[in-house]
């Protein structure tokens, strides 16, 4: 389908992507791997036509449709969160349109054998089945369906797109993407702006989807989870390789060590090849042997080890000066905005050298409390402060926003470095990847990933002994997520953590805040222990679960009602109320599906008595081949709804 060849992109000296070549195919679900500005955006770009390649060419059909998300947009503003969904059903009215054209041609024409009006039935009938298979559901309920699943709620789809955040209109716009059905998406970095449910409603989706993926994405579970074939960038050039993410670590680390190998047995034959020609150079009687081994030497083809990329951040927090025992506190909070309650009646305790993560769905408070700790912003009711000796680093999620885009890298550190560190903003920079005419750089034009960088350098310029990041790894490629994560092991500070990045957090944090339904419930342990306390496999599983539900910390009933005792007392009655509500929050979903087949069921019995009515007494314009197609198609249709239908129907007796 899509056939890169030979692609270079340079940029006055330096060569970003050399002579590259690789082909997608239909089904291939590619992920698309390599450190920050390495040149995966760019490849993405260039398959669009956004950005033309130095030479090479991108070959792919006329016809073919992409979808493309990229990192940084321009959002429509104007129109509902509905309305804008629903632009992405624009090319069905344009199906229509043609439809209606092609029928009015042939209701006037009668050159019925010619090849022109064959090739209009022909057409006709392949915008019909592109409408069917469109049309499976009405637009509105898929647009509906997929909004939901990215994380919006109901009270939601009536309001303007230019009252949500950038985040949320990435949403949109991903949304749009997916219902426009392209044959070819392509994703940078979908997963930045999502929290753990949407995350696994996406990788639910790209996994069922037909059609072909490439995708970028620095979350290793959602790279195994959705692609079946990995292509690196590195240094310029590609190494593809046809499995998952973490497969692909095995092999790449294999192919290296066999390389390696390879390279130092020819390297020591080499040598001693070398050796027998030079001492035996000059010795009539072993002329003939070194003459052979020298020519075997010029016909030998040299081995070499791929070229690796060994440059990675060597991030140090410096030593944290000593806290109080308290770090922060707050008592009986309730937190929100004018009008708006985001959670109440929360305590909350960080003591000195706890490392702790805030967890929940996105627009629970996690952030919330973050603006709490940094004094921006004032509870309604209860009692936050921070303890004694505090001095905070606050890591905004928002890093495009905090720093200053006018500025080079180098003023953004020199403008707010004091005494004797001015002298190390070079070793500091240097840390995080900004060498050479790098600190030059104005912050417009730097990645997603060198600004999260950037903000993090900052944090060196002063010993803080609490850090407040709220999610720091956003942008970071899968190297620099893990050196960051054993810095912050090692740091000898307080850490507060927002991340929905359960690979990050596995093994960095001790406690764990979790955000639900407006409430603040401490767990005691790291990651690992909070999944296997609550039997859920993974956090997306935690907030699956309750995401979506409503409220589920109602009165239980008490257990004396019935006389008897639940086993566990009344948290496994309150589990046993979850178990009982959602199960019939499913039996509802069954029963609205029911009621939309019998609709449709109706629709598509009463199109097939029209067609039987004229095939019973057919007029000599009628088309009795295509009406019988037509006939035969309802009769498909109505099969397979039908069986949906009492497959349903079944559950509901269950």
């Amino acid at each position: 389908m899509i056939s890169i060849n030979s692609l270079t992109v340079a940029f006055g000296g330096f060569t970003l992507l050399d002579s590259i070549d690789f082909h997608i195919s239909e089904n291939d679900k590619i992920g698309l791997v390599g450190k920050n500005g390495a040149g995966k955006s760019t490849v993405m770009k260039l398959i669009c036509g956004l950005q033309s390649p130095t030479s090479g060419s991108v070959d792919m059909p006329n016809d073919l449709r992409i979808g493309y998300l990229p990192q940084i947009m321009e959002h429509h503003k104007g129109r509902t969160v509905m309305e804008e969904t629903l632009t992405a059903f624009d090319r069905v009215s344009a199906i229509q349109e043609e439809l209606d054209g092609i029928s009015e041609q042939l209701a006037s024409r009668t050159d019925y054998e010619s090849e022109a009006y064959l090739s209009l039935i022909t057409r006709f009938n392949d915008l019909n089945d592109s409408l069917a298979i469109i049309h499976s559901e009405p637009p509105e309920v898929l647009a509906e369906k997929t909004l939901l699943g990215l994380g919006f709620k109901d009270s939601d789809f009536g309001r303007k797109t230019e009252t949500f955040s950038q985040g949320w209109n990435m949403r949109i716009e991903l949304a749009k993407i997916l219902l426009s059905e392209p044959d070819v998406l392509l994703l940078d970095e979908p997963t930045n702006h999502l929290d753990i449910e949407s995350i696994e409603w996406l990788e639910d989706y790209l996994k069922a989807r037909k059609g072909s993926l490439l995708l970028v994405s620095h979350d290793r579970k959602f790279l195994d989870n959705v692609t079946n074939r990995t292509v690196e960038i590195m240094l310029g050039h590609i190494h593809d390789y046809k499995v998952p993410y973490s497969k692909y670590l095995e092999l790449r680390k294999e192919r290296l060590a066999q390389q390696t190998a390879a390279y130092e047995n020819q390297q020591r034959m080499i040598e001693k090849t070398e050796d027998f020609i030079n001492r035996f150079r000059y010795k009539p009687t072993k002329s003939n042997q070194v003459q052979s081994r020298i020519k075997q030497l010029e016909k030998l083809e040299r081995i070499e080890i791929d070229e690796t990329d060994r440059v990675t951040l060597t991030v140090k927090f410096p030593p944290a000066p000593r806290a109080g025992d308290v770090v922060f506190k707050a008592s009986g909070i309730t937190v929100g905005y004018p009008g708006k309650v985001v959670f109440s009646d929360a305590d909350i305790e960080v003591k000195r050298g706890e490392k702790v993560a805030l967890v929940g769905r996105n627009g629970e408070g996690k952030t919330t409390l973050m603006r709490v700790i940094t004094g921006e912003l004032v509870p309604f009711k209860g009692e936050a402060k921070v303890g004694y000796n505090v001095s905070m680093g606050y890591y905004a999620q928002n890093q495009e926003d905090i720093l200053d885009r006018n500025l080079t890298v180098w003023e953004t550190l020199d403008n707010i470095a004091v005494g004797d560190i001015r002298t190390k903003l070079r070793d500091i920079l240097a840390q995080f990847l900004f060498r050479g005419e790098d600190i030059d750089k104005k912050v417009s034009v730097l990645s997603g990933g060198e600004r999260a960088r950037l903000g993090m350098a900052k944090f060196m310029l002063q010993p803080y002994n609490l850090l407040a990041l709220d999610e720091p790894t956003n942008h970071m490629d899968i190297k620099s997520k893990e050196i960051l994560k054993q810095a912050l092991k090692a740091y000898d500070g307080t850490l507060i953590v927002v991340s929905h990045d359960r690979d990050f957090l596995d093994g960095l944090v001790d406690k764990i805040y979790e955000f639900r339904d407006g409430r603040v419930k401490e767990h005691l342990g790291g990651v690992g222990e909070f999944l296997a306390k609550r039997k859920l496999e993974s956090l997306k599983e935690l907030e699956r679960r309750f995401g979506q539900e409503g409220k589920t910390d109602q009165v239980v009933p008490d257990s004396g009602d019935s006389g008897i005792e639940p086993k566990g007392g009344k948290e496994e009655a309150k589990e046993a109320f979850e178990r009982r509500r959602s199960e019939s929050k499913e039996i509802r979903k069954i029963k609205h599906r029911i009621d939309f087949l019998e609709s449709e069921i109706g629709k598509i019995e009463a199109k097939m008595r029209e067609i039987e009515k004229v095939l019973s007494d057919p007029s000599p314009a009628d088309d009795i081949m295509e009406l019988t197609r037509n006939y035969l198609e309802h009769k498909r249709d109505l099969d397979a709804k039908t069986a949906e239908w009492e497959s349903l129907m079944e559950k509901i007796e269950e």
